[in-house]
């Protein structure tokens, strides 16, 4: 293949928000920009994560993986893609490859690729014929990059995650002079966050946050919990700053955020005095006027500190009467039942619940119209392809991009799956892989099927039905009824007896005794009785003993 043109294969993070990775191909070099995951929604039942689909890159070598930053959308399937890929090397920023490893480490996996730190005030590295650049951009989490991409075939320019935030909490800002450089350079291609490309005007700084933290913590008498994102440092940091001036103790829960807050404090991107931190088993000890709980779960996932909290089941954490719970984070689409919930037994509990609705609490990480023009207008791309975001979300980063003088047949509005080609000619989608899903479900990865999850969804929609029948001597007993989330009157499940006992006794008289074919005629029988009855349709499972 040429080493002259450049193929961008979207494996995720194009139609949806989440697990975000793109594949760069040149001849037979690779590098893979972030490997994230996806959160499963309702229907997705028993799913617990969802990954983009690895078989593209099967036969492929890796020469390396770089992230962008650390969040989970970007970096939450790099366990699963190096159990499956042989990857070389992994590049990111110092606090990314910190919150990375931890991760790796609990896979058994920390020695399956080399660990490189990326550094973007640097000059750039050479991996085969790709020679990177790192810029630093602005996000909710510290040490995020854009990655600039050179080849022969052009320079691209990956945005990651961002925003301009001139007043970031550690000072470091999107880096708007190298920006200007790489436009003056002559950017052919522009990979850009749509996250908010819908949402006009500017995204508000991060310290918008730690100024209403100032306003709402002083003046609260009772316990105040902060649920956020458990890679929002900066967020953890400021609501700890405000809780150590009014003298509160501080109590982090949650596996991941204990995890984050751990590795962050050691490399130095947080920092708490040791005197101030409280394990949760030792918080009876500490007045509840001087508690600050810094917790996960603002996501209302099933299992989070918050959650448990909300439903009185938290071993070390409770919420009552005069307590404030501020939800630092906005529910991801699809999440907001289940934030709903949390903040109504919260409330029920006697709690104050503050969010994002009715207080100064949380403002996105992702840079809207006006900023997104900003950089359009810094780089000047040749050409734009609209990345992370739904569709609709990607349509507005295009037509912002329109606006900004890119003519309509540069802008690529790609497909997970898409392969787009960039040349000295231009750019192009050229063809289409299979870019599916992996469902992650318990131990197993990628071995549920779409009818496992079509069963699963029938048995929470119209319940069980379970028939047994014993034949003995060629004879058959009355059938037993087991039903599990199935509303069923006595009279129906006597009807439905009778019905599977004639059922059987007929087939018998006509000499057909194979277990596979009785099971069929009591499945249809009673499926066609139970639907005239009731116009439902539950799962039935007949089980047909010979003794």
């Amino acid at each position: 293949m040429a080493d002259d043109v450049l193929r961008v294969i979207p494996l995720g993070g194009l139609g949806e928000v989440g697990k975000n990775m793109t594949v760069y191909e040149i001849g037979d070099e690779v590098i893979i920009v972030d490997a994230g995951m996806a959160f499963p929604r309702d229907e997705h039942l028993g799913v617990d994560v969802i990954l983009p689909d690895f078989g593209y890159l099967r036969d492929k070598r890796v020469r390396a993986v770089v992230l962008t930053h650390a969040h989970e959308d970007h970096v939450g399937a790099l366990p699963f893609l190096m159990r499956e890929i042989r990857v070389q090397e992994i590049w990111a920023t110092r606090l990314t490859l910190g919150l990375v490893k931890s991760k790796l480490d609990e896979h058994g996996l920390l020695r399956a690729a080399e660990l490189r730190e990326a550094e973007p005030e640097k000059p750039p590295i050479t991996l085969g014929p790709f020679k990177l650049e790192f810029i630093r951009m602005a996000h909710s989490i510290p040490d995020a990059v854009g990655i600039a991409i050179e080849t022969k075939a052009g320079l691209v320019f990956h945005s990651g995650d961002w925003k301009l935030d001139h007043t970031p909490v550690d000072g470091l800002r999107t880096d708007v002079g190298r920006l200007a450089t790489l436009g003056n350079r002559g950017v052919d291609l522009l990979l850009g966050d749509s996250t908010n490309a819908e949402r006009p005007g500017f995204t508000r700084s991060e310290r918008v946050v730690g100024e209403a933290f100032r306003q709402i913590i002083p003046v609260r008498r009772g316990r105040i919990l902060v649920s956020s994102f458990a890679s929002n440092i900066h967020r953890m940091q400021q609501a700890i700053d405000v809780g150590v001036d009014c003298g509160r103790k501080v109590v982090v829960v949650g596996r991941s955020m204990r995890r984050n807050m751990n590795v962050a404090r050691n490399l130095g991107y947080v920092e708490v005095p040791e005197d101030v931190l409280v394990k949760p088993a030792d918080l009876d000890g500490v007045p509840v006027s001087e508690q600050l709980i810094i917790c996960t779960g603002s996501q209302g996932e099933p299992l989070s500190a918050l959650t448990r909290i909300a439903y009185n089941d938290h071993p070390a954490v409770k919420v009552e009467r005069g307590d404030t719970v501020i939800i630092s984070a906005r529910p991801v689409p699809g999440n907001e039942l289940r934030v709903h919930d949390a903040i109504n037994r919260l409330t029920k509990n006697g709690a104050e619940v503050l969010h994002e609705e009715n207080a100064d609490v949380h403002v996105s990480g992702h840079a809207r119209a006006e900023e997104l023009r900003t950089l359009l207008s810094l780089l000047r791309p040749k050409a734009v392809m609209p990345i992370h975001g739904e569709y609709r979300m990607q349509a507005a980063h295009a037509r912002l991009a329109q606006d900004a003088g890119v003519p309509a047949s540069s802008i690529v509005i790609a497909e997970n799956g898409d392969v787009v080609e960039l040349s000295r000619d231009g750019v192009r989608i050229a063809d289409h892989i299979e870019a599916g899903v992996t469902y992650v479900d318990g131990l197993g990865v990628g071995d549920i099927s779409d009818v496992a999850l079509r069963d699963r969804r029938h048995m929470s929609e119209d319940g069980v039905l379970i028939v047994v029948t014993t034949l003995s001597d060629g004879a058959a007993a009355a059938p037993e009824l087991i039903t599990r989330g199935f509303a069923e009157s006595d009279e129906l499940l006597a009807e439905m007896r009778q019905e599977a006992h004639e059922i059987v006794r007929e087939l018998l008289a006509e000499d057909i005794r194979e277990v596979k074919l009785l099971q069929e005629h009591i499945h249809d029988g009673l499926g066609q009785l139970v639907y005239d009855r009731t116009h439902r349709r539950p799962m039935i499972l007949p089980v047909v003993v010979e003794v």
